[in-house]
């Protein structure tokens, strides 16, 4: 048991929702990018990028422990891809759309690790929880 734990239990409880909640931008953001996979516009300026949220670290002294928090969502990846389509009718003047660059495959891979971080911590706090209720059910 770490001296941070003996200190505040709930410590724990913070750091894990902390985490848990940067998952869930994470997963969706990469939903959207997921949505958004294949979409056509009139203009490189309008076409969808793919999002990706930025993680910042943050050292709590007091607790002795590190947290992460999501800093921004930005854009990220490869540019959208020009495509001769005179028949769309997002086409511009010249019959071209831009379609945006998402990787499925990239995505996926994201998800899924994204969705395994969300667990771990999921687990983490269903440990703390059930060594919390076995202290308190050994001090009766």
């Amino acid at each position: 048991m770490t001296m941070a734990f003996q200190q505040n239990p709930m410590n724990i409880f913070q750091v894990s929702g902390r985490a848990m909640s940067a998952q869930l931008v994470r997963m969706n953001t990469t939903a959207s990018n997921l949505a958004n996979a294949g979409a056509v516009s009139s203009s490189e300026a309008a076409a969808y990028r793919t999002l990706k949220p930025v993680f910042r670290t943050h050292f709590d002294a007091a607790s002795q422990m590190a947290t992460v928090d999501v800093e921004q969502v930005k854009t990220a990846g490869e540019a959208p891809t020009k495509r001769y389509d005179p028949g769309n009718p997002l086409a511009d003047a010249e019959g071209n759309v831009w379609e945006s660059a998402v990787d499925e495959t990239r995505e996926l891979v994201d998800m899924m690790e994204a969705a395994r971080s969300y667990q771990n911590n999921v687990e983490v706090m269903q440990t703390a929880k059930s060594l919390i209720t076995e202290t308190l059910r050994l001090g009766r």
